[in-house]
């Protein structure tokens, strides 16, 4: 599926989103905080698009994804950017060597997101950094108006801007199938993450 969409992904990902992708990709850099020399891991990187907003400061970013039409497509974008193909539950690194990892609205497309974690604790160095981010449950009126775009107006623009709109239709499925914050938080401490 994510092999299909790699084109034009970021483009709709941008219209989809209203352009908060973008937002969301400077939050997730500040969250990071990466420093010149830092090697960071960004799993289910896509295009590289997030990864090459976190290289800009210096830090040495690899650039993992499970699909293969995404790596392709961003090494045509970003050719200075270190791919990796990866399986987020079992990642081809022997030891501890980054200092941060992240992963971008994929850690919900993960078979068993426990075990990614797991993973992702292992090869963190000790005092390293975890930032997800993730759509996830939200209340009110406005969890409301966002259940109501992703069920009624996110398949209208899918199927207008995408060649694959079920690929958009299962975006909504998993986003509202997706554990809470407080779940998840859970989740993460269980991996073996602390603060």
């Amino acid at each position: 599926m994510f092999d299909e969409v790699a084109p034009a992904y970021d483009k709709t990902n941008d219209l989809l989103s209203l352009y908060q992708s973008r937002l969301w990709r400077r939050s997730l850099r500040t969250a990071v905080s990466p420093k010149n020399g830092e090697r960071i891991l960004d799993i289910a990187a896509g295009t590289g698009t997030s990864s090459m907003a976190l290289r800009a400061t210096g830090a040495e970013v690899v650039a993992a994804d499970f699909s293969r039409g995404m790596i392709e497509e961003g090494k045509r974008r970003y050719p200075e950017l270190e791919f990796v193909f990866a399986d987020a539950m079992k990642l081809p690194f022997k030891s501890p060597e980054f200092n941060a990892v992240t992963m971008s609205f994929g850690l919900r497309n993960v078979q068993d997101h426990k075990v990614a974690l797991g993973e992702f604790h292992r090869v963190l160095l000790p005092g390293g950094r975890l930032v997800i981010c993730e759509f996830s449950t939200v209340r009110g009126l406005l969890g409301t108006l966002y259940r109501w775009y992703l069920r009624n107006l996110l398949p209208i623009v899918a199927r207008l801007v995408s060649k694959n709109p079920e690929a958009y239709t299962y975006l909504a499925d998993s986003i509202e199938a997706w554990p809470s914050q407080e779940e998840l938080a859970n989740d993460i401490r269980d991996a073996g993450f602390s603060q």
